[in-house]
């Protein structure tokens, strides 16, 4: 999934990004997540919008990967590292941000076995 997540980098944010397939020129929050969990094996069939992950998985923190999901938006975290498309405003697409994000209004997911 890192490894998944690097290729993603550097890639602009584009609202509907990463939505008809996993693959794109850009993503958006969903279609980045989705990505990063296809890739890893934790995703068949399509790429979900952010409402979606409301139901992904399991409730809860995950030992490696926790995903956080409020409406409207989705991001996840890969051992204890934010993967996320908001942020500072020069920042904004597929990154890795080191920076903390308020958690106020998300509900927390976590792919099942991990």
């Amino acid at each position: 999934m890192v490894a998944a997540a690097n290729s993603l980098v550097g890639k602009p944010y584009k609202y509907g990004g990463g939505h008809r397939s996993f693959y794109d020129s850009a993503y958006d929050c969903s279609g980045a997540v989705s990505y990063i969990l296809h890739k890893g094996g934790k995703l068949d069939g399509r790429p979900l919008v952010s409402k979606e992950f409301f139901d992904y998985g399991k409730k809860g923190y995950g030992d490696h990967v926790t995903i956080y999901v409020r409406k409207g938006h989705v991001f996840m975290e890969i051992c204890g590292l934010r993967f996320d498309t908001g942020g500072t405003w020069n920042s904004t697409g597929p990154r890795w941000k080191p920076e903390r994000r308020g958690l106020k209004g998300y509900y927390v997911r976590h792919p099942r076995g991990l």
